[in-house]
Formats: structure tokens, sequence, C-alpha cells
């Protein structure tokens, strides 16, 4: 997946209020970004980490820049939550996502459950409807018990335990579902659930793959340029 180009280097002077982000530019001055982020960015929100933004040149935009990507422990790591469904999507059609290959149809954004829409549903004649639920992953506690493993969720996320019983229930139906981590940084070489931050999130996800849920992470190469999903990761759940 490209990134819009060219991406404005600058260092970060404060994230606050979510989905707002200080930076001081490269080139002089600052501007006031949008955080696409919703998470804690735990590890990634402190003063000075280098970090990357694009522009638009919408006028309807409140923020004309939008924050895409922090420089954490040496690594590039991709922050914008809004990214990882385009790359799932990219990757499948691809054939790099191997447990998911040989659907014919792809579709997003369907309606299952209950007030729910599944990011992805393949498809293919001869087969159960495959459901697949994307999240996106960044946090990696370089100096805590795990140091290469990236972990989700970094804060209490009650909508990603709602998906966990939507996807439980499609189990039951006789369909296949799939939780499919995409790791937007190239530092981690395996995934574990972040229990400690969220325990209610990783007794659902215990309790979902016991009824059958799949548990799948793929982790990232990313660069200025663009981030592109390449290879998997064992996933500790």
């Amino acid at each position: 997946m490209d990134l819009p180009a060219p991406l404005i280097p600058g260092r970060l002077l404060r994230r606050y209020k979510r989905f707002l982000a200080d930076v001081a530019l490269d080139g002089g001055g600052e501007v006031t970004a949008h955080c696409p982020n919703s998470g804690s960015m735990m590890g990634l929100s402190a003063p000075g980490l280098r970090v990357w933004l694009s522009h638009s040149g919408n006028p309807r935009r409140k923020l004309a820049h939008t924050l895409e990507l922090v420089e954490a422990d040496g690594t590039l790591v991709g922050i914008h939550t809004g990214r990882p469904n385009r790359l799932a999507e990219e990757a499948i059609l691809a054939g790099t996502v191997a447990p998911l290959a040989g659907y014919t149809a792809l579709r997003r954004e369907v309606p299952y459950a209950v007030n729910s829409r599944v990011d992805l549903l393949l498809g293919h004649a001869e087969r159960p409807d495959c459901y697949v639920e994307v999240k996106n992953v960044h946090l990696r506690r370089p100096h805590g018990p795990h140091p290469t493993a990236a972990e989700f969720p970094d804060c209490v996320t009650a909508r990603g335990a709602k998906h966990l019983g939507a996807l439980s229930g499609v189990c039951a139906a006789g369909m296949r579902a799939v939780l499919l981590y995409i790791v937007q940084r190239a530092d981690c070489d395996h995934f574990r659930l972040a229990d400690d931050l969220d325990p209610v999130y990783a007794a659902g996800a215990k309790a979902a793959a016991a009824a059958g849920v799949e548990f799948l992470c793929y982790g990232c190469d990313v660069q200025p340029s663009g981030i592109a999903v390449s290879r998997p990761l064992s996933v500790v759940v």
C-alpha cells in the first residue's frame, strides 16, 4: 500500500485529546495534525519522537495534516488505524495470507451479528463464508516480560470484545471466523494478548478460540513510501 507522497517529517511535540498531535516540522514551523488512533499509543506518543505526516489539499478538512508514522526503538511504526483493512485486503488478494487463500469473492463492511459490520467477508461457492475482523497492532514493550512480542490491545477495548463474541456466533452458525491482526512494524517475532492491559479482552479471546475462531497475525514492512504485509507471526492466545 502506497502512502500519500511525499510524507512530511518532523518531531512530535505532544499528542492530546486522543485525536490531535502537535508537530514541529523539519522544514520549520509547527502544525496540529489529526491523529487517527483512538488507543493509548503506548510507547509511541512521547515528545521528541520522529514522526511523518501526510498532507491533504481538501479545503473542507479542519486539519490538513495526518499523523502516519512514528519512529520508536529504531523502527518505523504505522499508527493510522484506517490502514490495516486495506493492507489485509491487499495481502489476501495477493495470496500473502496463506490460510485465507482460495476464496473467489471479497466484500467489505458487511452487516452481521447485532449492529456490527464485519471488515471482510470472503466467499466461495464450495466453502462456508469466512468472516474476517481486522485489528491494527502497534504495541511492543521492549522493556516488558515479552520484549520481542507484538501485543494487542494497548488499552481497554469494549468494541474489540464485542467482535470476539460476534465471531464466536459465526462459528456456532457453521461458518468460518478469523481474527486477523496486522502489525504495522517490523521488529516483532510473535504476537500475544496484552492481558494485563485488558483482561476482559484476553479472556474473551480465549473463549473465542475455544469456540472455533481462528487467530492469525502478520507483520509489515514499513517505509515512508508505503506499508506492505510481509510475513506471518506466531500467535499466543
